[in-house]
C-alpha cells in the first residue's frame, strides 16, 4: 500500500485517574503524541460509514425514514444526512476555510431512499479524502471560533478530525439501536 501523509496529532487529551484505578472521581489530563495517518483515518471513516449504509440496509425505504418514538427521536435516514454533512461541515469548512450553506435543523427532516444515502455517503468519501489531504499539508483556515467547542480547548486540525471521527460512530451507535428497536416492532 501507498504510505500517505502522516498527520501528527500533537495534543489529544488523556485522563487517567490520580491514585488508585478506583479512583476515577479524581482525574489528571496530560497531552500525549499520536501520529496518524491519512488512510488510517480515511479507514475509520470509511468503516463507520459503510456500517451505516449496512444499517441503512437492514432498514430498507420501508423504515429508512421513520422515527422510534416520535417527533423527538431521529430516522437512520436523516442521521446519515447529518453524518454526511457533519463531516463535510468540518473537514472543509472549518478546517478548510471552504464556504458552506449548511442547514443543520433541515438535516433531521430529510427524507431518504436507501440508494439516495448509499450515494451521499460516496460523495461524502470521495471529498473527505481531499480534505484531510489538504489538512496533512496545513492546507487549512484556522476557525476559532468553531474551534472553540472542540475538547480540552484543542483548536487545532488534529483535534478537528478526531472530532469528526468520534462524531461519526457516537451517531453510528444511534442507528443501530434506532434499527434495533424498528426492526423489533
Amino acid at each position: 500500500p501507498t504510505r500517505c501523509r502522516s498527520m501528527r496529532v500533537r495534543s489529544v487529551w488523556w485522563q487517567r485517574p490520580v491514585g488508585p484505578c478506583t479512583n476515577w472521581g479524581s482525574l489528571r489530563q496530560e497531552r500525549v503524541d499520536v501520529n496518524l495517518e491519512i488512510d488510517t483515518v480515511q479507514t475509520y471513516v470509511r468503516h463507520a460509514m459503510g456500517q451505516m449504509v449496512e444499517v441503512a440496509e437492514r432498514l430498507g425505504d420501508d423504515l429508512l425514514n421513520e422515527r422510534p418514538v416520535g417527533d423527538e427521536t431521529n430516522a437512520v435516514g436523516a442521521l446519515i444526512v447529518h453524518c454526511c454533512e457533519l463531516t463535510n461541515f468540518w473537514l472543509a469548512h472549518v478546517a478548510g476555510g471552504q464556504p458552506t450553506e449548511r442547514n443543520r435543523d433541515a438535516e433531521f427532516e430529510q427524507v431518504s431512499t436507501v440508494a439516495e444515502v448509499r450515494e451521499m455517503v460516496e460523495r461524502t468519501l470521495e471529498a473527505t479524502r481531499g480534505d484531510l489531504e489538504r489538512i496533512a499539508i496545513g492546507d487549512t483556515d484556522a476557525d476559532p471560533v468553531l474551534r472553540q467547542f472542540l475538547p480540552g480547548g484543542d483548536e487545532s486540525d488534529d483535534s478537528l478530525v478526531l472530532h469528526v471521527i468520534e462524531e461519526l460512530f457516537q451517531h453510528l451507535g444511534h442507528m443501530e439501536i434506532t434499527a434495533d428497536v424498528l426492526l423489533a416492532r
